[in-house]
């Protein structure tokens, strides 16, 4: 039987049983609370990081001591959009589990020396990065791709933003933002129908309502430019971006999966990987692939390069893009995408995490459950002017940003 979805006191639950191993899993899905809702740079980053040093009653090491004795994992998690928190454990310590989060959102470790603990930690973060030129180069595009927007926000923040989030400032977000209003569970495993229901109402309960906040759909800029950074470096990093104007709720969600596959997303064999790693030996990888979501969409990767050849990458990889507009893909590389689309969902069903994680993201996406099945046939039967048809119809993602980490040349 695959995902049923119903309502607990209001809030939506996913439930899978899978009596195959003895094992239960339940995350807590939080809408509207993500990177994308942060009143600080690096705010939401605190705030999961806080939620996993235990309770203000046992501490850090305390909590985790009753977590291991259990084998139980509970953590809390951020992303753009949403804030999530897992439990999972063994069937026979689900309740232990069950009693543990209740502790965890009852009595938050709000101490100092915890807030100065984690602070510590993504500072250390923060200067480990200040070298690290590939993610320099992608944190440099997101502000090319979104300038004044909350889309490209820092998700750990600079030193300086660190140093003055409070207590205070994780409350607020935690009461705001982690509220039964933005809520949505998945749970699944060795538990019935009707326990899984007890322990969603249990949880819930726990929550008050409040009038959520929400975000706007923003596409990346269209306005194309190359930027770049001087670093001492012996390579070049480059970034590139572009906007994708498709909204998440798209019925042609299938052809961008295949048209993302097919220019840079299916590694070897993809244009992008083709023409700059195979033809002209400039890469030894180079990666591209469409994002669709809620906040944005867009098309995006990355190379590295020698830095004498940064320039000559940039070109190839507009190149390809250009070309892969204008005269779309070959019933060869249909064929070949078709046969990985298609032949991997073995494997994306074969854990009951991974089948929910979908079922959850289906949800989200405001997607009927077990879509992705249609989504599958359609797939199968698209056609080769089906897919041309739909890249030509794409022509901003050749509307190219890209954001270099380079050595400056010496004159």
């Amino acid at each position: 039987m695959g995902a049923t979805l119903e309502k607990v006191d209001g809030v939506d639950f996913i439930y899978e049983e899978d009596r195959t191993l003895p094992i239960v899993f339940m995350s807590l899905k939080f809408k509207n609370a993500g990177i994308i809702m942060s009143k600080k740079d690096g705010l939401v980053n605190l705030t999961s990081m806080l939620l996993n040093e235990g309770t203000s009653k046992d501490g850090s090491v305390g909590f985790a001591t009753k977590l291991e004795n259990r084998a139980i994992s509970l953590s809390a998690g951020m992303g753009t959009e949403t804030f999530v928190i897992d439990l999972d454990s063994m069937r026979s310590e689900f309740p232990k589990g069950i009693k543990l989060l209740k502790e965890l959102i009852i009595d938050p470790n709000y101490k100092k020396e915890s807030l100065t603990k984690i602070k510590t930690q993504v500072k250390g973060r923060i200067t480990s990065l200040e070298s690290n030129f590939e993610y320099i180069s992608r944190v440099e595009l997101n502000k090319q791709l979104y300038p004044n927007n909350p889309l490209s926000k820092l998700a750990l923040g600079t030193k300086e933003d660190v140093q003055k989030i409070s207590l205070v400032d994780i409350k607020k977000h935690i009461e705001k933002n982690l509220v039964k209003d933005n809520l949505f569970v998945v749970i699944g495993g060795d538990l019935s129908h009707d326990e899984a229901k007890a322990y969603v109402k249990e949880v819930v309960s726990l929550f008050h309502k409040n009038t959520p906040s929400s975000f706007k759909f923003t596409l990346p800029t269209s306005e194309a430019k190359v930027i770049k950074h001087y670093k001492d470096t012996q390579q070049a990093y480059i970034s590139f971006g572009s906007p994708l104007d498709i909204r998440f709720d798209t019925d042609k969600m299938y052809l961008a999966n295949l048209a993302s596959y097919i220019l840079g997303e299916g590694g070897f064999g993809s244009r992008l990987m083709e023409e700059v790693r195979v033809k002209k030996g400039l890469a030894y990888s180079v990666n591209g692939s469409f994002s669709i979501t809620q906040s944005s969409s867009s098309f995006s990767g990355a190379l590295q390069t020698k830095n004498s050849s940064g320039d000559e990458a940039i070109k190839i990889v507009q190149s390809v893009v250009d070309d892969f507009v204008k005269n779309g893909v070959t019933q060869e590389e249909l064929d070949l995408a078709k046969q990985f689309i298609v032949g991997s969902q073995p494997l994306r069903n074969e854990k009951l995490s991974s089948r929910l994680t979908r079922a959850g993201n289906e949800y989200y996406n405001n997607r009927a459950l077990g879509e992705w099945k249609t989504e599958l046939e359609k797939t199968k039967n698209v056609t080769i002017e089906e897919l041309n048809a739909f890249i030509k119809s794409h022509p901003e993602i050749t509307k190219l940003s890209f954001s270099v980490v380079t050595k400056k040349e010496s004159k």
